[in-house]
């Protein structure tokens, strides 16, 4: 495919006028338009609308199809030119959901980071179909998940289970690690987040679905935004609880009765990439290492 064609519609794209990506080119007008032109013949069809009187070009239907496909073929083309300056390199591109990327996994992120010889490392968050389907595509190398789709072509690997545990604000009668019934938590003032369907369905059973709660979230790392009164409360995992509890003055507690876990499960294409074995090898030894420590948290 014709790069520098991608590259000049990329361009055109980002400051929506030919002129501007000329600039931002560091070339003539006339050849970002020739260079589109170029493509649009690759094509066999118009990407960019060009009409008189227009401020700010507009894409045409399959410009727009196109978009997302040359975004990629223009990191790929990044990736042949590192590749064709540094030589062999290890690469590991990461996927994970928001809360398993900013509770559990950081350890492994820095420690990954900190390899010698460097893994160039690219680290995305997606939800769980997003994951999946980047990786049936090879667009990513491994994926964290906290649920499964069935497909035939990845490898679902359970890493662990998390248990779930009672986060409120800090008070002088609230101690750490202290059992707390579930008919003393008001459903009106909880702070709901969304950990699975098993968690939805026992959670329905102890508190009543039509009072629900007036704050939910799908982002563990929005709860300190809203609990700021000693009323409010959130279920949460165990290890998204030992994070906020570092940094804000909320307690951990422990529920009477047990709630599903939260699941963190690895995803992985069948037959992987032969060029990034090394790295998922090297991945998996700090699992298996952050596992071993047995504390619920990475």
């Amino acid at each position: 495919m014709y790069f520098p064609g991608i590259e000049a519609f990329l361009a055109i794209v980002q400051t929506k006028s030919i002129s501007k990506a000329a600039v931002l080119l560091h070339l003539s007008q006339a050849t970002v338009s020739y260079r589109l032109k170029t493509l649009e013949q690759e094509m066999g069809g118009v990407l960019v609308e060009r009409q008189k009187g227009l401020t700010n070009i507009r894409l045409t239907p399959m410009g727009e199809s196109f978009f997302s496909i040359a975004e990629r073929f223009n990191a790929l083309w990044r990736e042949t030119q590192i590749l064709q300056a540094n030589g062999p390199q290890l690469t590991l591109s990461i996927s994970a959901a928001e809360s398993l990327s900013h509770f559990m996994l950081p350890s492994i992120y820095y420690q990954l980071s900190r390899y010698s010889p460097a893994i160039r490392l690219q680290i995305r968050t997606q939800h769980t179909q997003e994951a999946f389907r980047s990786i049936e595509n090879r667009e990513m190398d491994v994926a964290f998940v906290v649920r499964e789709i069935v497909s035939p072509s990845v490898v679902v690997t359970p890493v662990f289970t998390d248990d779930m545990r009672l986060l409120r604000l800090a008070a002088p009668d609230r101690q750490p690690d202290a059992v707390v019934d579930k008919k003393d938590l008001d459903p009106e003032h909880e702070i709901f987040v969304n950990i699975g369907k098993e968690f939805q369905f026992k959670h329905d059973q102890w508190w009543d679905p039509t009072c629900p709660s007036r704050i939910h979230l799908d982002n563990a790392g929005l709860i300190p935004v809203f609990l700021k009164n000693t009323r409010n409360w959130a279920i949460v995992p165990s290890c998204v609880g030992v994070r906020l509890i570092q940094t804000h003055p909320f307690v951990l507690q422990r529920l009477s009765e047990s709630l599903p876990g939260w699941n963190c499960l690895k995803v992985t294409h069948k037959f992987p990439n032969e060029s990034t074995l090394k790295s998922l090898s090297i991945l998996d030894q700090y699992l298996q290492e952050f596992l071993a420590i047995g504390d619920g948290s990475f």
